[in-house]
């Protein structure tokens, strides 16, 4: 196992944490080996790509890193609950996303829900951005201003047009980027689920549809109080 090394950034204007962690997980080869058993299908419609279930035993290599972090840098003090973990493979080509794959996105809303995104694919597979909505200056959207956000993001549009046919890279006229990572191998950044982000793919790269070879991450939520 590489050694492990934990970072907390603030980012943006609102300062949120994002959590970085290098050598996150005791045994990657172990996972990637996992992966290329498993049959991979599309989930829902906002992921570009395709995705399967990790196991449980997933979070028991990591429980006591993340308990930490929680508990240190989210100020969970009553409970910790670790939802759900995907494989997720890059595979959509830039001519065929949608809209809402073109533009940052949230994992929720709800107050106290956390995000990880665990790298698992060579160094030169692209990363996540984060970024801030130009006309509000929102980097979190929460229950509280999600209409707001969204009212704002319709009336963006009808100004300067929808995005082009690509991966979403850099500042837009819709949105500025506040932070970017790299996907090191075994590198997990941890940050709240109502955080403005998008993944950085290379728009000019093939997606390849072998985890063992493609953009393959591990994308784990948790809920803390």
């Amino acid at each position: 196992m590489d050694q492990q090394t934990i970072r907390v950034d603030r980012i943006g204007d609102e300062g949120q944490p994002v959590v970085v962690i290098d050598g996150f997980s005791p045994d990657p080869d172990q996972l990637i080996r996992d992966a290329r058993g498993l049959d991979f299908r599309p989930l829902g419609e906002f992921y570009p790509g395709v995705r399967a279930p990790v196991r449980p035993s997933y979070f028991q290599g990591v429980d006591r890193v993340l308990a930490g972090v929680m508990r240190e840098v989210f100020g969970a003090t009553d409970r910790i609950a670790f939802n759900r973990a995907l494989y997720s493979l890059t595979t959509t080509p830039p001519a065929d996303l949608s809209l809402a794959q073109r533009i940052p996105h949230i994992d929720g809303v709800a107050e106290g829900m956390i995000a990880i995104i665990h790298y698992l694919s060579p160094d030169d597979q692209g990363g996540t951005a984060f970024y801030r909505q130009r006309s509000t200056g929102f980097e979190t959207v929460t229950a509280a201003n999600h209409r707001a956000y969204l009212d704002a993001l319709r009336a963006d549009i009808e100004t300067h047009g929808e995005p082009g046919p690509a991966y979403i890279a850099g500042d837009t006229p819709l949105f500025s980027e506040t932070a970017a990572y790299d996907a090191v191998f075994n590198r997990a950044l941890i940050y709240r689920s109502s955080l403005l982000h998008c993944a950085r793919v290379p728009n000019d790269r093939t997606l390849s549809s072998d985890p063992a070879t493609g953009r393959l991450t591990v994308a784990s939520f948790l809920s803390i109080a």
